[in-house]
């Protein structure tokens, strides 16, 4: 790949900044001025679908006001019953967290405002839309029960199109439930969390693209003036207004002149609302205080990405493999200033391609790879040919290329070359290169696999031995890259011993080395063999290995020279290494105390070093084995302290993964073991692999954040890389103003693969330059703003207090809302109303999930230090799509599925049966499935038949439930449940979810796997989200 080289010398570990919040240069909570500013109303940049963008709390409840003509009383749709609960009405007196205040300026945005039906305004401007105040009818009420949030006096009310009887349109109900609770009230846990939130590419167009011409439909908005409520879904709705048409005004500059690119401008006949209103106010005679949870917006589809913008750019490659925080590129550093939710892009450049979208292979030949003299971006479909098909533009830096007589074609009428149709590389996004011999520095490496495995007594006695020996003897076949894979064993207790499995032999050869200061590595050229030459030998040291350390009693463990000598023996080839570790290291280098956990560090300036690593050796071995293309990937059994904050670092910055399984014991987590290994072992994995991410002139990434060692300024380092791995890259402008209408980003991953070919996987994607904020709102990506948010997050906890990290979360996203609000909140009086745009409605939710989760939720005591440690290096590398569902995961209730006769049921069918993760979804007479794609937790009403009961666990039905396994019976209902089962996990197979049977009320065990972590709810954790909803509005109030 040129730039791409492997063996750069200098490894540079990532650059750190106490800038912010985050680390960054993004502003500070309160260290701006708050400057209201003002602004007319901007057309559209490029015609779009008409969007309505997301909820709005206030904590100012309009005074009551006479209905307007024509809206009787009757309109006013009657309260829905709640929906019975097995839990009873919530917990009264919630204490108010307390939030850190927020002074940062909003700045006015582009959108158009929901105009609900009601009296003729007294003289707006002609063409702007206004919003009318709303009367709020008072109706009959269920008994309140009185609750504590910031401002006592309001309640919710939601409109989208300012009509009341629209879905959404409703008075909320009390929350307490309607019907007597089934099973006795939880009181959740005091709120003691303290939620606060703190918290980037061009190209030139102007010639004749590769792809046919595309004319994407013209999205208009009916102008009307009053009349009656239109139906209107959740979220969405079509707005109505006075005045002449509003047109919609294409990019500035020339018109694009070349097909492909981008959809052609165009002059819309209307300008779509682009936020929706939750409010908050006193009803008369209504007592109701609070929000009503179940109208809040929540995921129950699962991840949502922006379909618009994919047919806008369809030669984009799939989100899959890049997903950008916004795709509206801001043309200035001063609107980049604005946009306080991480400007960047979250990669995972070998995913496993969406069905139908299978990545081509292309090989260029005698031609070599096609690439630009300048800059070394890949021709893409991007790029532009002229002069009659003898050179070709370069997206990136406008260079002219001359055209290698090898690929040249001529031009037809259109600008098109004539071989269009068999160039692969001008017409897909995502495309694989065979990369000729330049591309290497040496032959490319065979799959190397060597095991490192702790053999001291806790490793005998758990079962961990037997499982792995066992599953790596299933695996073999299957190893890729036959017939050359190679692979090695090295075990260790107080001593470090040594296999030599050469094929002569008939049984492997043990050599001990007890000397731990200076290791010597005897035979260096037999410890790692040819699987298909020494199978035999190999397949005999597996089935002896149990039996080997059987009686062993030994509980010291030498790692750390160990892992020299892993290091010693792998340094010619490169690789991947596993290790297996059950206990604390406690002899040789690398040796570790046991610190643990310290309540009176909790709060200080000290926290952080609980959370960073005790030795500086795992970090340095860690750089040495990246130097050398060798990825460590953790598997920690330990029921006791294992330091995993240390441990783990070998994997982060190798670019190799941890496993965590607290308390092994073969009988419960063997299969959970057998699955993850054998994946870990027999997926597609691309070796010493290096990555960079181009972008257009004028902007660049300036950070970057996962599992990997950064080599230069801008190559990551990869040892291994596979599908399970995702990586997140910040950008930035280094132009004041960017001059261009598109800006094009290019992943390149130049790679060996298991078969021994040099590849270069790339991606490209282009995206729009904006110069209104409204439109980076209108196109932000969710998924990837949390993506981001959960590595800058985990990264700051490292350095600070998890409140810190936490705060950081939470003043991002108030940044983001406030400036949003802006746009409305004075021109069309919305000052009682949290406004967010559409594409953002799940994101206070993911924030609050985020601020919940494992790796920063709490404090002293709420979370072990090492599942701590491991859930964050967790997220650290994971995908988005599995990081969303770990935050928010699914909770299926399964019981009429059982009993009634349904059709097979995909994965769509279980979406739309999913319910709010809260205590009141709840049914004591039912059963539900919790699936964070890490385990299911499979939950049992007090109330549910003892029929479905005992067809599912038999007589264990009444046990103790900590002590029952779910296996499958002989009837009709145990067999779909584990259909069901299996059915969640194909769904992700990257993880193997283990079933924890929790029946209601049975404690602790009901709150530690299920209760704790509904995130809907007021737990240890945090604040309700009804509550979160609230802080957040209070803050975004705050010098708006």
């Amino acid at each position: 790949m040129g730039m791409e080289n492997p063996n750069l010398p200098n490894h540079s570990f990532r650059p750190s900044s106490a800038a912010s919040p985050f680390l960054l240069s993004a502003p500070v909570a309160g260290s701006e001025a708050s400057v209201f500013r003002p602004a007319p109303q901007a057309p559209s940049q490029f015609p779009t679908p008409p969007y309505s963008s997301g909820p709005v709390v206030g904590s100012q409840g309009p005074a009551f006001r006479h209905p307007p003509p024509g809206r009787p009383n009757g309109l006013v749709r009657p309260t829905p019953t709640p929906v019975s609960s097995s839990y009873g009405p919530p917990v009264t007196g919630f204490r108010n967290p307390q939030m850190h205040s927020t002074g940062q300026a909003a700045s006015p945005l582009h959108s158009q405002p929901v105009v609900p039906p009601g009296p003729t305004p007294r003289g707006p401007p002609a063409g702007l839309t206004t919003l009318a105040p709303v009367p709020i009818l008072s109706q009959p009420q269920p008994p309140s029960i009185p609750m504590r949030f910031p401002d006592s006096s309001k309640t919710e009310q939601i409109h989208t199109n300012g009509h009341p009887s629209q879905p959404f349109s409703l008075s909320m109900p009390n929350v307490q439930p309607s019907s007597p609770s089934m099973g006795p009230s939880y009181a959740t846990g005091r709120d003691s969390y303290r939620p606060s939130f703190p918290g980037e590419a061009n190209g030139e167009r102007n010639s004749v693209s590769q792809a046919p011409p595309m004319h994407p439909p013209s999205f208009s908005l009916q102008q009307r003036g009053y009349g009656p409520p239109a139906a209107a879904s959740p979220f969405l709705a079509q707005q109505r207004s006075y005045g002449p048409p509003v047109t919609s005004i294409g990019y500035p500059g020339t018109q694009m002149q070349h097909h492909g690119i981008a959809p052609p401008t165009a002059t819309a006949q209307g300008l779509a609302e682009d936020f929706s209103s939750l409010s908050l106010g006193s009803a008369p005679g209504s007592f109701d205080r609070g929000l009503d949870a179940e109208a809040l917006p929540r995921p129950l589809d699962g991840d949502v990405e922006l379909k618009s913008f994919a047919e806008m750019y369809p030669m984009n490659c799939s989100s899959t493999f890049l997903r950008l925080t916004t795709s509206g590129i801001p043309n200035s550093q001063s609107l980049a200033s604005r946009w306080h939710l991480s400007l960047g892009a979250v990669v995972c450049p070998l995913a496993e391609a969406p069905p139908g979208e299978e990545v081509p292979v292309v090989n260029f030949a005698t031609t070599g790879i096609i690439r630009c003299k300048r800059c070394r971006t890949y021709v893409n479909p991007y790029v532009t040919f002229t002069d009659n098909g003898r050179k070709w533009k370069c997206n990136m830096c406008s260079l002219l290329n001359d055209v290698q007589s090898d690929y040249f074609a001529h031009l037809d009428a259109s600008g098109r070359r004539v071989d269009l149709d068999q160039r692969p590389e001008l017409l897909k996004g995502s495309i694989e290169l065979i990369a000729p011999a330049e591309y290497m520095v040496r032959p490319p490496m065979p799959p190397l696999f060597l095991f490192l495995i702790d053999v001291s007594i806790s490793a005998t006695q758990s079962g961990v031995l037997e499982v792995v020996a066992q599953t790596i003897k299933s695996s073999l076949d299957n190893l890729p890259g036959y017939p050359r894979t190679q692979i090695g064993f090295i075990t260790y207790n107080s001593t470090i011993h040594f296999y030599n499995m050469k094929s002569s032999l008939m049984q492997p050869q043990m050599m001990v080395i007890s000397d731990l200061d200076d290791v010597f590595v005897p035979l260096p050229d037999d410890l790692l063999v040819n699987l298909s030459e020494s199978r035999n030998v190999v397949e005999a040291f597996l089935d002896s290995l149990p039996s080997m350390f059987q009686d062993n009693m030994n509980v010291e463990s030498a790692f750390g020279p160990a892992l020299k000598a892993a290091f010693t023996v792998m340094s010619k080839l490169g690789g991947k290494v596993l290790v297996f570790q059950s206990t604390l290291p406690s002899l040789g280098v690398g040796r570790l105390r046991l610190r643990g956990d310290d309540i009176r560090v909790y709060g200080t300036d000290k926290e952080h070093l609980l959370r960073a690593p005790e030795d500086p050796f795992y970090k340095q071995m860690a750089a040495d084995f990246t130097k050398f293309q060798i990825s460590v990937n953790i598997y920690a059994f330990r029921d006791k302290y294992t330091d995993i904050a240390s441990l783990g670092t070998l994997a982060k910055y190798s670019g190799g993964q941890v496993y965590y399984y607290p308390s092994f014991q073969s009988s419960t987590h063997k299969y959970k073991l057998t699955h993850e290994l054998t994946r870990d072992l027999t997926r597609e994995t691309a070796w010493e692999a290096v990555m960079r991410i181009r972008c257009s002139k004028g902007v660049r990434f300036t950070s970057y954040h996962g599992n990997f060692m950064l080599r230069s300024t801008d190559l990551l380092a990869l040892p291994a890389v596979d599908c399970d791995k995702a990586y997140a890259a910040q950008l930035s402008l280094d132009e004041t103003l960017l001059t261009t209408q598109t800006v094009y980003i290019q992943v390149a991953l130049l790679y060996t693969s298991s078969s021994g070919e040099r590849r270069i996987r790339v991606h490209t994607a282009a995206a729009p330059v904006v110069t209104d904020l409204g439109e980076m709102y209108r196109l932000a990506d969710t998924g990837a703003i949390v993506s981001m948010f959960s590595r800058l997050a985990i990264e700051k906890s490292l350095s600070y207090k998890l409140e810190d990290a936490r705060n950081a979360v939470q003043i991002r996203i108030v940044k983001a809302l406030r400036e949003y609000r802006n746009l409305y909140a004075v021109q069309h009086r919305l000052s009682g109303r949290m406004i967010y745009p559409e594409s953002l409605k799940f994101l206070p939710l993911y924030g609050l999930a985020l601020c919940k989760s494992t790796p920063l939720r709490g404090g002293y005591g709420d979370v072990q230090l090492d599942e701590r440690y491991a859930a964050g290096f967790t997220m650290l590398a994971l995908p988005v799509k599995k990081l969303l569902k770990l935050l928010y995961p699914n909770l299926v209730r399964v019981d009429d599925l059982l009993v009634k006769s349904y059709p097979q049921i995909d994965e769509s069918g279980i979406h739309k049966m999913r319910v709010p993760l809260a205590v009141k979804s709840l049914d004591a007479r039912g059963l539900y499935i919790f699936d964070d794609g890490f385990r299911f937790v499979i939950w049992f009403g007090g109330s549910i038949s003892s029929d479905i009961g005992r067809k599912l666990l038999g007589e264990d039905f009444s046990g103790d439930y900590s002590m029952v396994s779910l296996s499958q019976r002989d009837n009709d209902m145990s067999i779909k449940l584990w259909k069901m089962l299996q059915k969640f996990r194909e769904s992700d197979p990257s993880y193997f979810q283990l079933c924890h049977l929790v029946r209601q009320n049975e404690q602790p065990r009901e709150g530690f796997f299920l209760l704790m972590n509904l995130v809907d709810d007021q737990n240890v954790g945090g604040s309700s989200y009804a509550n979160w909803i609230m802080h957040l509005h209070q803050q975004v109030q705050q010098n708006a």
